[in-house]
């Protein structure tokens, strides 16, 4: 049956049919292969009822829209998010390349920032960036300036993209906190859908599975917070650091934080 969908899927690309049928038999495939992986090894018994109502849901999702203001809002070009710049318009294209949908463009977007750009602190880089593209030339930076890299290659091809932050506790077991930096993109399909590109290591493991969010980080102790807002710009505080610290270590001496209620 896999090589009948498989057969199915092709057929459909090369009669260029909409995107939303290519993903959804797409999906199918990938829930079929993983059902059959797992039957195989006695992980789950076989239910066909769960594939008919990924269909029918899909088929019957209405696409959502942003206002027009909105939308300018989150699309924006600016001293940080330069997205206009050369640099990163190229780098956009690329990623673009043999993309179907801008549902594809946005997880090799999210997968390019968070795989090939080096989180600053892991990788004890030198050089602490801020602007998007001085993130894509020195191909690092902390969780924020990667945020403000994908936020660029995002808006680059016209999708909707914000800033969210939590706020963590450095260690995980009390003081001190710090905020984190991740972003928002609004999708077509499933509307604002939060992915986090700071970086996979041990214990860390962020993905995009729209609809639902595979974050970096949880938020667990007292005094940590999922923050609601998505805005459009990164916070000053956030700007202000990465500008004003002068090296990784000191930056991370001096983590941005807010006070919560």
């Amino acid at each position: 049956m896999g090589n009948i969908i498989l057969l199915i899927n092709n057929i459909a690309i090369k009669s260029k049919a909409p995107t939303e049928i290519i993903e959804l038999i797409k999906w199918v495939k990938d829930d079929l292969n993983g059902a059959l992986k797992d039957i195989a090894s006695g992980k789950i018994a076989f239910h066909p009822t769960k594939i008919k109502e990924k269909i029918e849901t899909t088929i019957d999702r209405e696409e959502n829209s942003l206002p027009a203001n909105e939308q300018k809002k989150y699309l924006k070009n600016t001293t940080i998010i330069n997205w206009q710049h050369p640099a990163i318009i190229e780098c956009a294209e690329k990623i673009n390349i043999n993309c179907e949908s801008s549902l594809e463009y946005t997880q090799k977007a999210f997968e390019y920032v968070r795989d090939k750009i080096q989180h600053s602190w892991d990788f004890k880089a030198q050089m602490v960036t801020c602007v998007a593209s001085d993130v894509l030339k020195n191909k690092t930076g902390y969780c924020y300036a990667k945020s403000h890299l994908l936020a660029a290659l995002l808006r680059a091809q016209k999708i909707p993209t914000g800033f969210c932050y939590q706020r963590l506790s450095l260690e995980d077991n009390g003081p001190p906190y710090c905020l984190h930096g991740l972003n928002a993109v609004f999708l077509k399909q499933f509307g604002w859908y939060r992915i986090d590109s700071r970086g996979n290591k041990e214990g860390v493991d962020a993905q995009f599975t729209p609809p639902i969010e595979k974050l970096a980080f949880g938020v667990s102790e007292k005094l940590e917070k999922d923050l609601p807002e998505i805005w459009s710009d990164p916070l000053p505080i956030i700007v202000e650091s990465l500008q004003n610290h002068k090296s990784v270590e000191e930056l991370y001496k001096n983590l941005p934080d807010i006070q919560v209620l």
